[in-house]
């Protein structure tokens, strides 16, 4: 039986795509680069900074521009947080449904916390829950299983009563690493980790909903 619901942020919770994806394009065209669709660098949105830089200019971290291309895209990505961003189709009601069941529940992110936690206030998701882990919150980041350990933590929850759920095949290696049940879902980003049904996850979901109707039947209160 489950007590709480761990989310990843960036294409589990919130389409951060086309901010994210704007501000890789404003990049561009200040070095002069021909600008990418969106399309294209919509699966490297949960790599954050590495995986779009990647997409947009071809390089990896230990390219001589790399250092400087990153803190002017986190920059111009600061700049504009939360335009385009919402919360996925399903999610508010799907949100709505856990604390009905009076679940516990927070975000567990990659993204710095200097991103997290403005964007977490403009979508609605805090204060409206205690539970806001970053990147930089603990001492590494997923797929160490730290930052929902200290999730769990600071829900006063146990990891074998939580679920994580995210669109990335290392949310399913941290959530197991932490000993939480794990469940994939498909309207994310999934990066190049293949398809979510080869993430040995407990749960596949193709639509929020799914995910209400299981804890519906499978949730322990507070």
């Amino acid at each position: 039986m489950s007590a709480a619901v761990l989310f990843d942020l960036d294409g589990t919770l919130a389409d951060t795509a086309p901010d994210l994806g704007h501000a890789v394009n404003a990049l561009l065209r200040e070095e002069a680069h021909p600008e990418q669709p969106l399309a294209s660098l919509r699966p490297y949105t949960s790599q954050g900074a590495p995986g779009l830089l990647r997409a947009g200019f071809g390089i990896a971290p230990e390219h001589p521009d790399y250092e400087r291309l990153r803190q002017r895209f986190l920059a111009l990505y600061a700049a504009r947080l939360c335009v385009e961003t919402r919360l996925f189709a399903g999610i508010p009601e799907l949100l709505d449904r856990i604390e009905a069941l009076r679940l516990a529940w927070g975000v567990v992110t990659n993204k710095r916390r200097r991103f997290t936690e403005p964007l977490a206030v403009q979508l609605g998701l805090s204060p409206r829950t205690p539970c806001i882990v970053s990147g930089d919150s603990t001492a590494a980041a997923k797929p160490s299983p730290l930052p929902l350990l200290h999730a769990c933590a600071l829900l006063g929850q146990a990891p074998e009563r939580t679920l994580y759920v995210g669109d990335d095949r290392r949310d399913i290696i941290a959530g197991k690493a932490a000993g939480c049940l794990t469940v994939a879902v498909t309207w994310g980003y999934l990066g190049d980790g293949g398809p979510p049904a080869d993430w040995d996850a407990d749960l596949v979901i193709d639509h929020p909903d799914e995910l209400s109707a299981f804890l519906a039947s499978h949730a322990a209160p507070r």
